[in-house]
């Protein structure tokens, strides 16, 4: 299974745990300790995806809870996969980190939170992608800088336990998403552009 960028260190210490429980007798702890070894695992998981069809792709797993012909935001729970990709084709113009609050991520406030906020150049206009933290550990990896060509599908960051991203939808493309969808990044188109 292939893991997450700058994951290891998350994994580890766990899987140390484990051991120097499991060498100490205590078991329950063990337990406990190798669960959270598995759960670590399953969460920096970072499955290859193949992007789909023609137009605009999901930047991140989760499932929409805000879809308007200008943006949608999606909600990504723990269980889903946290790397997020770019949604075109184009090149990253700036990023800006943002304070904020830690409120939970599927609230209309979580809009305040900790975020990166991304812009991006396509040839179809400019776009903004925002990875918004949710209440536990408010970690975002960005893996690209101001300058980067990015490609439709490629890994660009990660955000650590809850989390929403928001993107914005270029002119000239209509949505392909209703609130309630489930999407999984670099996979599913919800945007194409008008004919």
């Amino acid at each position: 299974m292939k893991l997450a960028r700058n994951s290891t260190a998350w994994i580890s210490v766990p899987m140390f745990l484990s051991a120097a429980l499991a060498v100490a007798g205590h078991w329950y702890m063990t337990g406990v300790a190798l669960a959270g070894f598995v759960f670590m695992i399953f969460f920096h998981r970072d499955p290859d995806r193949l992007p789909g069809g023609e137009g605009m792709l999901s930047p991140a797993d989760g499932k929409i809870i805000q879809a308007t012909p200008q943006k949608i935001t999606i909600f990504m729970s723990p269980s889903n996969v946290h790397v997020n990709r770019a949604p075109l084709d184009g090149v990253v113009r700036d990023i800006e980190y943002r304070k904020g609050t830690h409120r939970p991520a599927f609230m209309k406030r979580a809009c305040k939170n900790q975020q990166n906020r991304m812009h991006l150049e396509t040839d179809d206009g400019d776009m903004e992608l925002c990875q918004i933290t949710g209440t536990l550990v408010r970690k975002i990896i960005c893996y690209v800088q101001p300058g980067d060509q990015v490609s439709r599908g490629e890994r660009i960051g990660m955000i650590r336990f809850g989390s929403r991203v928001e993107v914005s939808i270029p002119c000239g493309y209509n949505l392909q998403v209703h609130m309630g969808d489930k999407v999984r990044a670099g996979e599913t188109v919800v945007a194409v552009r008008s004919s």
